[in-house]
């Protein structure tokens, strides 16, 4: 498999990208919030969401290559 889609490398991702900054709420968390109250309007949110969400997309591509082996 691709050393890219690696676990070993996929969950520190998710964990250091994807929940930064930790305090005092995760940017996926706040940009979450904002696109299901519809505030999510600025190219620089729409990009951090993109931004943060991408590690775990990735995470998710691999984990259903693992279900369907």
């Amino acid at each position: 498999m691709n050393s890219l889609l690696d676990y070993k490398l996929l969950i520190p991702l998710v964990l250091l990208l994807g929940f930064a900054p930790f305090l005092p709420q995760p940017h996926i968390v706040e940009k979450i919030r904002m696109l299901m109250a519809g505030t999510l309007r600025r190219p620089i949110d729409t990009f951090d969401l993109f931004w943060h969400a991408w590690p775990f997309a990735l995470l998710a591509y691999r984990i259903v290559l693992d279900i369907r082996k």
